[in-house]
């Protein structure tokens, strides 16, 4: 995974940019999404994510992606008055001429809508149903950790490594390209890792082992047992 000088400063100026753009774009470009409250502050999370990266990528990735999923929306108002998830699980019914960025757009909004949610400081340890489901699914929570962590690794460049959810609490483990979402395909998602370089270079570099072994010092698993409780419900959306 090296990457050489013209890399680094093409993709320096690239977050400069980006990091400037969002706000801009956002008081032009009205829409039915949003992009939703951390439930705690960008540092909190340091030193497993750092606060600049979290600022990065919440303001100005995340924003962006809203943004942009408002913008391919706003000829499309039959789709916009859509929810996220009901947009998503029938991908292949929007009309051809936005079904990309809806894909990539849409796909990214619930993404990262989930990923903020399931973490957090001090989210405690997986017991009770969810701990139960944990054992029976991947035979305990350290060969979970250790087949996701996995899992990340081998996705080439960009994408998502999560666990899913049946309405009978079955877990799964699934690799998502891009900023593709097992929603696509019907699915609920129980909890994921993004693995797209701006979720950790800033700190890890090209050290993607390093960060997905971090990343489960700050998973909220109170949240996830949340989670889970609502995919059993079928009342989990993203």
């Amino acid at each position: 995974m090296a990457i050489d000088r013209r890399f680094l400063l093409a993709g320096t100026t690239a977050v400069a940019a980006s990091a400037a753009l969002p706000r801009i774009v956002q008081a032009q470009v009205a829409g039915p999404f949003v992009l939703p409250a951390l439930p705690y502050t960008t540092n909190v999370l340091a030193p497993h994510i750092d606060g600049k990266t979290m600022d990065l990528h919440y303001d100005s990735h995340h924003r962006g992606y809203v943004m942009n999923l408002n913008a391919s929306l706003k000829d499309y108002p039959s789709v916009a008055a859509m929810g996220l998830h009901e947009i998503l699980s029938k991908l292949g019914e929007m009309p051809e001429a936005i079904r990309v960025a809806v894909r990539n757009y849409g796909g990214a909004h619930a993404n990262h809508s989930m990923f903020w949610e399931v973490m957090g400081p001090g989210g405690g340890n997986p017991n009770g149903e969810l701990f139960a489901a944990i054992t029976r699914d991947f035979g305990g929570v350290h060969t979970l950790k250790g087949r996701f962590n996995d899992a990340g690794l081998r996705i080439f460049g960009t994408g998502w490594v999560m666990v899913t959810v049946t309405r009978d609490g079955k877990l799964a483990l699934e690799t998502s390209p891009n900023q593709d979402t097992p929603i696509m395909d019907g699915k609920q998602v129980l909890f994921g890792n993004d693995v797209w370089e701006h979720a950790y270079y800033l700190s890890y570099q090209n050290r993607r082992a390093d960060y997905l072994k971090a990343w489960w010092n700050v998973v909220n698993w109170n949240k996830i047992a949340q989670r889970y409780a609502a995919a059993k419900a079928g009342t989990l959306t993203i």
